[in-house]
């Protein structure tokens, strides 16, 4: 702790930053190589230390290994994705838990955060898929910084997922993330990014 009371961090490594971002790329083929389900929860645990709105937590995840479970992802796939998904070590499905308030008493026992959405639905729906959306990217990056490709996806069908994946109707797909070590062979070249000066103002 520094003098002042306040704890100075230091910008992490270009390895580090180069391993999470300016290196790191979005994956479509795989090599041969076996994902430990260790680093899997890894970096799930990893993800829950991100913020979301009063510690809300909505976002769940169903990580599809096995044959029989790419077998029940497949017919929801769009043509595109289908090889790339049945060849990734993991795939998983990065949803959000539409009964998430119920589990505030115990995520922010600050104050009476359930009371804020019982009965209504709007904000339900957009508390959810915010903070389970952010969750998802901190999983990305998760994934990233314990050593993991990652693809990430839509161009599936949400309604064929939930109805296989989550019959009981309250959490709902978001998108996917083919999870493995990858192929850097089967890499398109990288796009174009903004210049800061296109995307942001300080004012």
């Amino acid at each position: 702790m520094a003098p002042d009371g306040f704890s100075h961090r230091e910008t992490l490594s270009a390895e580090a930053l180069a391993q999470l971002f300016t290196e790191a790329r979005t994956h479509n083929g795989w090599v041969d190589r076996d994902v430990p389900d260790a680093l899997l929860q890894q970096a799930v645990r990893l993800a829950l230390f991100g913020p979301t709105s009063a510690n809300c937590l909505p976002a769940r995840f169903v990580f599809v290994r096995s044959a029989a479970g790419k077998a029940r992802l497949a017919p929801a796939l769009a043509p595109g994705n289908l090889d790339k998904t049945l060849a990734a070590p993991a795939t998983a499905i990065v949803a959000h838990d539409m009964q998430f308030y119920e589990h505030l008493p115990r995520l922010y026992p600050a104050t009476d955060a359930r009371a804020w959405f019982v009965g209504d639905a709007p904000l339900i729906e957009t508390t959810a898929f915010r903070n389970g959306t952010l969750q998802g990217a901190y999983f990305l990056l998760a994934l990233r910084a314990v050593g993991l490709d990652a693809g990430p996806m839509s161009g599936f069908d949400n309604a064929k997922v939930d109805a296989e994946f989550f019959p009981g109707g309250t959490v709902k797909s978001n998108f996917l993330i083919n999870i493995g070590y990858g192929d850097p062979a089967k890499l398109y070249p990288r796009g174009p990014r903004f210049a800061f000066e296109e995307v942001a103002s300080i004012v």
